[in-house]
């Protein structure tokens, strides 16, 4: 890949957004670019890794598997977003395995050359502290989710936190800006494949989603009035 072509992707990324053209290209010299495969193990589960990774183009996910060999998912980053960075901080594994759940271009970047660009710009170091800081909320979040016994709350209340961050407003409800397979819901959610096809059955019966095409889900203001009590 060009390094015009980094950079241009490195804009894009909230942790590096604050950079001047100059210090994302000083950025851009010490970055190794690879692609992964649809399925593709990017980073293992209790490895210590010496890398952080930023997706260029793609998507992956963050999973870990229950002792009944189930997998949970526990985050989904898209393209401009960043893992990896939390066993360069507290040298301890990675708590979960990241998988490309498509074709992925991602960016990685040293330990030495991670602590060198946190120490210089001071932006990157705030932009990570904010970033770190809503992951600690989404992990509460995820807790009280599986938390709920209803299959149908714990539906929702998935929805309701991928909309904080992939949420796109329109004049009719919001569209969540990520594509999900029913799959994709039951691993976030902790469910079965089959139990998510009827929540989202009987969601559509009454209204309250839309689903779009290519698996993107439309929260309708139904849905918004019933879960916050708020008008869209």
């Amino acid at each position: 890949m060009k390094d015009n072509s980094k950079s241009e992707f490195l804009k894009r990324t909230l942790l590096f957004s604050s950079l001047t053209d100059k210090e994302i290209e000083q950025l851009t010299n010490n970055l190794l670019v690879k692609q992964f495969k649809k399925n593709e193990t990017i980073l293992y589960e209790e490895d210590t890794s010496e890398f952080m990774y930023i997706i260029l183009l793609g998507k992956v996910k963050a999973v870990r598997s229950t002792e009944e060999g189930k997998e949970i998912i526990l985050a989904v980053h898209q393209a401009g977003e960043f893992f990896g960075e939390m066993s360069l901080i507290d040298g301890k594994t990675t708590p979960a395995s990241v998988i490309a759940t498509e074709n992925s271009l991602v960016a990685i970047i040293s330990k030495k050359d991670f602590y060198s660009n946190l120490l210089v710009h001071q932006k990157v170091s705030l932009s990570l502290l904010k970033i770190m800081c809503s992951r600690l909320r989404k992990c509460w979040d995820t807790i009280q989710l599986l938390n709920f016994n209803h299959a149908a709350q714990r539906t929702k209340m998935l929805f309701l936190m991928l909309s904080d961050e992939y949420g796109r407003k329109t004049d009719t409800g919001i569209t969540l800006n990520i594509k999900l397979t029913h799959q994709d819901i039951a691993d976030m959610a902790g469910l079965t494949r089959e139990t998510v096809t009827r929540v989202l059955d009987k969601l559509q019966k009454d209204k309250e989603i839309t689903i779009l095409e290519k698996k993107f889900i439309h929260l309708n203001p139904v849905f918004m009035q019933k879960e916050l009590n708020i008008k869209i």
